[in-house]
This record gives structure tokens, C-alpha cells and sequence, in this order.
């Protein structure tokens, strides 16, 4: 069975002037395919089968991400049902000189499992197998009853 940690991936996208708005900063959408992308590819690797977004929870953009600035996706699962798989999903603005990080964006998806003819698939049990794995998962669930108490 996946283990929390199996399914933590991170991605960089350097923001080139393509990926912006007029005041020089990150189109939300393109942050949103970024985290909608990553949130998948994680719960792949969780599910075993292709997973298709089933929907996307509140997504909070509490900064911008400069021109010049390296966008960090983080994902990972932390939770599942049957055939769905509950994704955490948070986007950083990272200077790519210094490494220095600050929050920009989160949100938690949802993905269901699907078989060759597009219909859902069971997906096996998550399992949480160390202190850190565990810690990740508390703070996702946490999070999502926020998200869903505001």
C-alpha cells in the first residue's frame, strides 16, 4: 500500500514573461494547471491507474509570483475513498538565486481513479508509516475542515 510520502512530488517552473499579467505576476491560471497537474501526476502515483480531476476545493492566493521567480508546486495524498483520492496541494515563490520560499497559493483536489473504459476504479488504502508522513497528513486534514468550516 502507498505510504504518504511515496505520493509527495514537487515541481519548479521558472515564470517567464508568457506566464503573466499585466502587472508582471503569474496568471492565477496558469498557477491552477500548474497545481491541478501536479495534484494528478500524485494521485497516479497513489492510485496505480489514471486519475481525472473531480474538483478542485477553495483555492487561496495569498501572494504573487514575480517574473523572474521560480514557481514550487508541492503535492501529495492524504486521503481516499473508494475510487477518490483527496490531493494537498501548495504552490511557493521561490527565488531562484537564493532559494528563499513564501506561500503563495493552496488548495486540496480531489481525483477519482479510472479504468481503461474511463469508469471509476477501486484504489488501494493509504497508509501513513512515519512521523513526517503522519504530520503531513494531520495538517491536510486539518486544513480541508477549515476550508469546508469557513
Amino acid at each position: 500500500m502507498p505510504t504518504v510520502l511515496e505520493t509527495r512530488l514537487e515541481n519548479r517552473w521558472m515564470v517567464q514573461p508568457n506566464h503573466a499579467n499585466h502587472l508582471g505576476t503569474t496568471h492565477g491560471g496558469n498557477v491552477l494547471k500548474w497545481m491541478d497537474e501536479l495534484g494528478a501526476l500524485s494521485a497516479m502515483r497513489f492510485a496505480g491507474e489514471q486519475c481525472v480531476t473531480a474538483r478542485m476545493d477553495q483555492v487561496n492566493f495569498k501572494r504573487p509570483i514575480p517574473v523572474g521567480d521560480t514557481a514550487v508546486v508541492e503535492a501529495y495524498v492524504y486521503d481516499a475513498g473508494e475510487s477518490s483520492v483527496r490531493v494537498r496541494l501548495v504552490a511557493y515563490r521561490e527565488d531562484p538565486e537564493t532559494g528563499e520560499r513564501e506561500r503563495t497559493t493552496e488548495s486540496h483536489s480531489v481525483y477519482v481513479a479510472v479504468d481503461e473504459n474511463l469508469s471509476p476504479t477501486a484504489v488501494p488504502d493509504l497508509t501513513v508509516d512515519s512521523e513526517r508522513g503522519g504530520e503531513l497528513r494531520e495538517a491536510a486534514l486539518s486544513d480541508a475542515k477549515a476550508d469546508v468550516e469557513l
